[in-house]
């Protein structure tokens, strides 16, 4: 008996896994016809579900296959009688299971706000909550205002990487971050965003002032928000990381109510403040302390641009940190003009915002197009660790050796608060030396489509992932914020 079979292919390159496949019954023979990049002539090694939660290991030798048969309903389509060679697939999607991702991804979202991948908007934040102090209508336009700057960032971005992987690109979660040109332009505008907290220039869409109520207020909020989650969500918090995991393999419109999903639990904090009147009274009214405290907050951004300049070193090399650091004193002394020229009231304020504009598209341009190749070897780890791959890790698993595998990128700050805190010390080493666990790092800062492919093979569509294999056992996955006294117990 068979109950919706359906063959997962362990010989990777080979099947499309995300093809639609049909299966019939054909004497005493299964066929199962699925979509093949190209043609071969080998062997495929795979499991067969034959029923729930029951599998056979099988492996596919070349051979004659038969014609005809009966259709058998696979996994994901809807059951049909009659005599045929091809299946339609089911498009219908369980709304229980749908509805269960969701509250995950809304509960992601609002841990996303303790962990420490928010560090570097932290500014942005403490700022957008300082002006929730205001009126009762003001305040509910600025929330609104920067959920939806959240919520459409966090579609924007989960549409673009189900698109590239539509289109066969391997990439994950935070895949803007990867790309050197991206991270340039993020740069130059904290150091637009980090001269504006300053008082250097006047920008409407930015600036935090005292009119709560006017237009500009509720733009700044809006674009405080994509800002925000565009530089906030490179990592994967609990919960979140089932949520975003199960969306590369969902039909497009229930993943993208996923993302969705993650930008209102990302946004809801300041909701909560803005329509909950308790809370909204509980927060300070704007005055002239707000002028004052958004100069401080400059400083949280002023480190942002830096860590951005040293991801953007991380990616091209020197030729990148020169140009950074040329086209960030050009910018500089730009908006310092600009600043200058509003206060004067000058007429060459429009030409002063287009040469910004101008100097950082050609500084995207200049940049090199292929990124350079990490170097990772050189860096003081107390913890020794190999680059990551999977014949490495089958290797050390067929020898019986213990292996702690851990997936990092230069601009995940929860993977290096991680590296810091629990990882590189010094009674890690010593734990992970007696028991002889090996240590396997997959870094994600730059494009991998053999790491992205494992991420998601674990349910996951970015890092930080932290994997511990037992001697003869399989996978343990740990959790995201890890502390010493996990690693040094592990058995």
């Amino acid at each position: 008996a068979l109950d919706q079979p359906y063959f997962f292919a362990k010989t990777e390159q080979l099947f499309r896994y995300n093809a639609p496949q049909s299966a019939r019954r054909v004497g005493d023979m299964l066929v199962i016809s699925g979509q093949v990049d190209k043609a071969f002539d080998a062997p495929i090694e795979g499991v067969l579900r034959i029923g729930d939660a029951q599998g056979l290991v099988v492996l596919a030798k070349p051979g004659t296959i038969p014609a005809g048969g009966d259709i058998v309903r696979t996994r994901g389509q809807s059951g049909q009688s009659e005599k045929t060679d091809s299946a339609k697939p089911d498009s219908r999607v369980n709304l229980g299971g749908i509805l269960g991702l969701l509250g995950l991804a809304v509960l992601g979202g609002l841990i996303l706000n303790l962990m420490p991948c928010v560090f570097p908007i932290l500014g942005l934040k403490a700022l957008a909550l300082a002006k929730m102090g205001g009126d009762e209508r003001g305040a509910k336009a600025d929330a609104l205002a920067y959920s939806a700057g959240v919520i459409l960032s966090c579609v924007a971005l989960g549409g673009a990487m189900l698109a590239l992987r539509a289109a066969g690109q391997q990439v994950g979660w935070a895949f803007q971050l990867q790309e050197p040109r991206i991270v340039l332009l993020l740069f130059l505008l904290m150091i637009a965003v980090t001269l504006n907290l300053f008082g250097i220039f006047a920008l409407g869409s930015i600036n935090a002032g005292d009119a709560l109520t006017r237009k500009s207020g509720v733009a700044g909020s809006f674009w405080t928000g994509v800002l925000a989650a565009v530089v906030a969500t490179p990592c994967t918090g609990p919960f979140m990381a089932a949520a975003l995991g199960a969306a590369l393999l969902l039909p497009v419109l229930p993943a993208l109510l996923l993302f969705a999903g993650l930008g209102f639990g990302l946004a809801l904090p300041y909701l909560a403040i803005a329509f909950v009147p308790v809370l909204r009274r509980a927060m300070p009214r704007p005055g002239p302390w707000l002028e004052r405290f958004r100069n401080i907050m400059g400083v949280p951004m002023a480190l942002t641009a830096l860590a951005l300049l040293w991801l953007l070193w991380r990616l091209s090399g020197m030729t990148g940190l020169l140009l950074g650091l040329g086209a960030g004193f050009i910018l500089l002394g730009l908006l310092t003009l600009l600043g200058r020229a509003q206060v004067r009231g000058g007429a060459n304020r429009v030409g002063l915002m287009l040469s910004g504009l101008a100097l950082a598209i050609g500084a995207t341009l200049l940049l090199p197009r292929e990124p350079v190749a990490a170097n990772r070897a050189a860096e003081n780890q107390l913890v020794k660790s190999e680059p990551f791959s999977e014949a490495k890790l089958a290797g050390y698993r067929a020898d019986g050796v213990r292996v702690f595998a851990y997936f990092t990128a230069d601009w995940c700050v929860t993977c290096k608060v991680n590296e810091a805190t629990a990882i590189q010390r010094d009674d890690t080493a010593r734990a992970f030396a007696a028991k002889g666990i090996k240590v396997l790092e997959g870094d994600f800062t730059r494009r991998d489509p053999a790491i992205a492919r494992f991420l998601a093979q674990h349910g996951r569509s970015g890092v930080p992932l932290y994997l511990y294999y037992p001697k003869g056992g399989e996978a343990q996955i740990l959790p995201q914020v890890l502390t010493s006294n996990m690693l040094t117990t592990l058995p």
